[in-house]
């Protein structure tokens, strides 16, 4: 009897592990949590992108682009026509990745819609790296037109490098023909480049949790949890996917209830930075 076997039956609670007995096959809720954590994340990323649109593509159409600077501490600058530019693809291109990109990982399109799966996987690659590419010029080429202090752009700019190091290797890996290896590196492109909309979440969760900013300054938008955020926001989806891989793929069972716990406090964490940001933020202004 091998350990995915041992980890089916269902067995009397015995003195040691008792506190297990109730979970009938960790392995399945493993995946069913990560499952969970997939659906509401694509949610919440379709409700950005509708926001994204229907705000700044509506300011453009109807001409107020002033509006841009509502959210933006500096939106559309006169006369700075290549941040101009860089900004709206930035803004396009992010709506187009947090669309597109959960529908990379969904195995059953995979599976039905091989060849719309590879043209889409070849125009989110090419978009990530224009998104990441003109973060970085918006980070420090406009820098003292960016909000957030030296850390911050630290953070991001290591999400951007991220993005470009994880599209790189998911695509060598396709090319190769390492499709299990691809699978890998796509979701880890999938989740450094949702950063900026982790960013949001995490702080929305973190405002509603303490009803109002803690830790950085609202008018500045400068502190230690935003230093904290901007790094967290690629580096602890990065780290919770490692866990959960590793997990699905050698742990035993008391390693696969943790991390299924683990995947379940950060889903519901993240549902209520969703439903806080969709109240607060995107709501008023689709």
């Amino acid at each position: 009897m091998n350990a995915a076997e041992l980890d089916s039956v269902s067995t009397q609670p015995r003195a040691r592990g008792r506190w297990l007995a109730f979970v009938p096959n960790s392995a399945w809720a493993l995946a069913a949590a990560g499952t969970c954590w997939f659906l509401v994340a694509v949610l919440g990323q379709w409700i950005f992108v509708v926001y994204i649109v229907a705000y700044y593509a509506g300011a453009l159409v109807a001409g107020d682009y002033d509006r841009w600077g509502n959210f933006l501490t500096h939106g559309l600058m006169p006369g700075d026509h290549l941040g101009n530019l860089a900004l709206a693809m930035h803004l396009a291109t992010a709506a187009l990745i947090t669309g597109l990109g959960p529908l990379q990982l969904v195995p059953q399109i995979r599976a039905r819609f091989p060849r719309l799966h590879r043209w889409s996987g070849r125009v989110y690659l090419v978009t990530v790296l224009l998104v990441s590419s003109s973060a970085l010029y918006l980070v420090w080429v406009r820098i003292e037109r960016v909000d957030g202090d030296l850390m911050q752009h630290l953070g991001i700019s290591l999400d951007a490098c991220l993005i470009l190091i994880c599209g790189v290797l998911a695509l060598r890996a396709a090319l190769a023909r390492r499709f299990a290896s691809h699978r890998r590196w796509a979701t880890r492109l999938y989740l450094v480049a949702s950063g900026v909309w982790f960013f949001r979440v995490g702080l929305m969760f973190w405002l509603f949790v303490n009803q109002g900013p803690v830790g950085f300054n609202p008018k500045t938008f400068q502190g230690p949890f935003l230093d904290c955020l901007s790094f967290a926001e690629s580096l602890l989806p990065l780290a919770m996917f490692e866990l959960y891989w590793r997990a699905s793929a050698h742990g035993g069972r008391v390693a696969r209830t943790a991390v299924t716990a683990g995947v379940l406090i950060l889903t519901v964490a993240m549902g209520i930075g969703i439903f806080a940001a969709y109240m607060e933020l995107w709501r008023p202004n689709i």
